[in-house]
């Protein structure tokens, strides 16, 4: 009788379940914030309540597009669904601006029929405790989301942040409002939150489109593949016209390597294989692909060409 040894859990097992705890946390906030807003009757604290709502839908969407990219490669997908994670974060994106939106039409009622704070301070202490587990939340969404190369969790994290962000200007505003009693500074600081939401979703969603349009790997990435290329490239002449992709964790890197003439084809091939493995294993995430010339292909003064 054999005895099954338990498999640890594979990297895209660990973004599903990381991104299905972030509902969870995401629709606690939101709980937390909306019963702050009850007690005390602030438009500041029902705009970071309802910008907590936009949190738990886009956290459905980010456990969605993660499940999807975590898929293989098929006949209709031959590149993987890894692009999948860039959708959530445009959506993202939308319902922030949206949220914005609804924040700004409560701002104009209550500046049209004014409004009463009713127990501010508790009010506060609420939203407090609210932001206190947002925070650390973001931050944990941001490491793992960085770690694991998932652009949904690292988008959704930063969106955390600037809800945390968010949440300490509203408290500071409402103490101000306690201290001076000028309720209107309520419906203004609710639509100064508003804005920065507002801007906010902008960015997101521009990020994500860039990204969704083969957005290339950052130069300290490319710099660290023409070294790999460079110092694992015996035996042939030149690499040039290095080109990368990113596709949400997958980073797709391909380039021609320039061999003698004279080589046979097992020899370039060994090349080759040298050089993925190499590339692979140092860019964690990246696919190599390697077209191979003959050495009369040999580029002169090209940008980005490495020397072998």
């Amino acid at each position: 009788m054999t005895t099954k040894v338990p498999t640890a859990p594979t990297q895209h097992s660990k973004i599903t379940r990381f991104a299905a705890v972030n509902i969870a946390v995401a629709a606690a906030v939101m709980g937390i914030k909306y019963i702050a807003y009850l007690v005390s009757g602030s438009v500041a604290l029902y705009s970071d309540a309802l910008e907590s709502i936009v949190n738990v839908m886009t956290a459905i969407a980010a456990l969605v597009a993660v499940r999807i990219s975590s898929k293989p490669a098929d006949d209709d997908h031959p590149f993987g669904h890894s692009k999948a994670e860039f959708f959530a974060a445009i959506f993202e994106g939308a319902m922030i601006i949206i949220a914005a939106l609804l924040i700004l039409a409560k701002v104009y009622e209550a500046l049209r029929f004014g409004g009463t704070l009713q127990q501010p301070g508790l009010g506060l202490t609420i939203n407090t405790a609210a932001a206190v587990i947002n925070g650390a939340w973001a931050y944990a969404l941001i490491a793992r989301g960085k770690a694991w190369r998932s652009p949904a969790l690292v988008a959704d994290g930063h969106h955390l942040m600037t809800d945390v962000v968010t949440s300490v200007g509203v408290i500071a505003g409402l103490l101000l409002v306690i201290a001076t009693g000028w309720q209107i500074l309520d419906a203004l600081l609710a639509g100064a939150v508003a804005l920065n939401i507002l801007w906010s979703g902008y960015k997101i969603a521009l990020q994500s489109m860039s990204s969704l349009m083969d957005q290339a790997a950052s130069p300290d990435i490319e710099s660290r593949i023409r070294g790999v290329i460079a110092a694992n490239g015996d035996g042939a002449l030149q690499a040039h016209d290095i080109r990368t992709r990113q596709a949400g964790r997958v980073l797709f890197i391909e380039f021609h390597l320039v061999v003698p003439g004279s080589m046979t084809v097992d020899d370039a091939h060994a090349i080759c294989d040298r050089l993925e493995n190499a590339i692979e294993a140092e860019i964690e995430g990246s696919e190599a692909v390697i077209h191979v010339e003959p050495d009369h292909k040999a580029k002169t003064n090209s940008e980005g060409t490495v020397s072998l």
